[in-house]
C-alpha cells in the first residue's frame, strides 16, 4: 500500500527498540510531538497498533472535516485521494500501519 507523505520525511519515522517486535513488524512509528500528513493513493486503512493518535480527516464533497482519537486496534478507512493529518495523542508516540482496504 502506498501513501503520499506530505509533511514529514520517511527518515523521521522510527521503530524504537522499546516497541515489541510483534508490534513493530510492518508498522511505522510516530514520535511524540511529530505530525504526519498522508494522502491515500488508493482505498486504504490506517490502523493503530500502539498508543493513541489524534487524526484530523480533511473535508470531502460528502462530509465535513472531522477530528478523531484512535487507540490500539482501532482503524480508519479512507477512500482514494482522501487526506489526513495525525499526531500522537500524548507524549509517548504511537505505532500504526497503513494498508490497502
Amino acid at each position: 500500500m502506498t501513501a503520499t507523505v506530505l509533511s514529514s520525511s520517511i527518515s523521521s519515522l522510527r521503530r524504537p527498540a522499546s516497541v515489541p517486535p510483534a508490534v513493530r513488524r510492518g508498522a511505522w512509528q510516530l514520535a511524540a510531538g511529530q505530525a504526519m500528513s498522508l494522502r491515500a493513493q488508493s482505498a486504504s486503512v490506517l490502523k493503530v497498533r500502539q498508543g493513541r493518535v489524534w487524526v484530523t480527516r480533511d473535508a470531502t464533497a460528502r462530509s465535513a472535516s472531522e477530528d478523531l482519537v484512535l487507540g490500539p486496534g482501532e482503524s480508519l478507512s479512507l477512500a482514494k485521494g482522501e487526506r489526513l493529518v495525525m499526531e500522537p495523542w500524548d507524549g509517548f508516540g504511537a505505532t500504526y500501519t497503513w494498508d490497502a482496504a
